[in-house]
């Protein structure tokens, strides 16, 4: 993935019109790939790097009906909620761009790698105000939150903890006068007592993506027949059923379905290609249809 950095400063053609208002916003950002469009409505996803598979499926979902209708997506390409976000956008035939606490030179966490060469082979991007070679270091990350609720339109936190770095974007995100959206969750969930804090706070409840586009002023396209799904052997058939009941390592599918090891890579391969499972780090598959 051989893609050119650049450098745009604050004031110059092609730094972002979303950050102009704030006065905390980088001096200058370096970029892979591309920035998203001013014109372009955009949401930010994020959430929890230790989620539920609920929450994954939530994320993927979300983002993948935004992409669809044109929204781009931005998240912070972490494991869990953003990392499906990411997918979920790629799904959509959509973009998606990552905002990253480190040089943009460097992918992390590192398995994440193979998703962020997609993002950019897809027309997004991945931007950061720290310097190629800056490592990921964890002050960068609370920082870096600011300008992912700044080039947002709009805020989602799918799953979030009491004591979050995802409540962390939230509040810059009403500091910056946006509308932020939760999804709401069981009370006993330590990953969702972050999220309906901040619905009782009065952020807006997530019922279903269309809120989302309706809040960007977003009429959804019409919907097309779907193509009929490929029929699929009765191994292929078991590990789908598998992943629709939640997501599983390569070892737990294993376990679950008795597909020996090599039959079960090349079963898995398969359907990514075809476009109804993914991997979503680290090392985790999980059903998208």
């Amino acid at each position: 993935m051989a893609m050119e950095i650049f450098t745009v400063g604050r004031g110059q053609e092609g730094y972002p019109e979303r950050l102009m208002p704030f006065a905390d916003m980088p001096s200058r950002l370096f970029v892979r790939g591309a920035l998203p469009a001013d014109e372009q409505k955009t949401a930010a996803i994020v959430g929890a790097r230790m989620c539920t598979a609920y929450g994954k499926s939530q994320a993927a979902f979300f983002a993948q009906v935004l992409a669809a209708n044109g929204v781009a997506v931005i998240s912070g390409l972490a494991c869990g909620i953003d990392a499906a976000a990411h997918e979920g956008a790629l799904r959509g035939k959509g973009k998606t761009f990552a905002v990253l606490g480190c040089g943009v030179d460097i992918c992390y966490p590192k398995q994440n790698y193979p998703l962020m060469r997609r993002m950019l082979e897809n027309g997004g991007g991945v931007l950061s105000e720290f310097p190629p070679g800056a490592e990921p270091l964890p002050w960068h990350f609370p920082i870096r939150n600011r300008v992912i609720s700044a080039l947002a339109d709009v805020v989602l936190v799918i799953e979030a903890k009491e004591k979050s770095g995802s409540l962390i974007t939230a509040d810059y995100a009403l500091e910056q006068g946006k509308t932020v959206f939760a999804l709401p969750g069981r009370t006993t969930d330590a990953t969702s007592r972050g999220c309906n804090r901040l619905i009782a706070q009065g952020a807006e409840i997530a019922i279903s993506p269309e809120t989302i586009l309706e809040e960007l002023g977003v009429k959804k396209a019409g919907t097309k027949r779907a193509a009929p799904r490929p029929r699929y052997g009765k191994e292929a058939e078991m590990v789908l059923k598998t992943l629709a009941a939640e997501p599983q390592n390569l070892a737990q599918l294993a376990g679950s379905t008795g597909i020996p090891l090599q039959e079960l890579t090349g079963i898995l391969l398969a359907l990514e290609i075809d476009g109804v499972i993914a991997e979503n780090p680290p090392g985790m598959y999980m059903a998208l249809s």
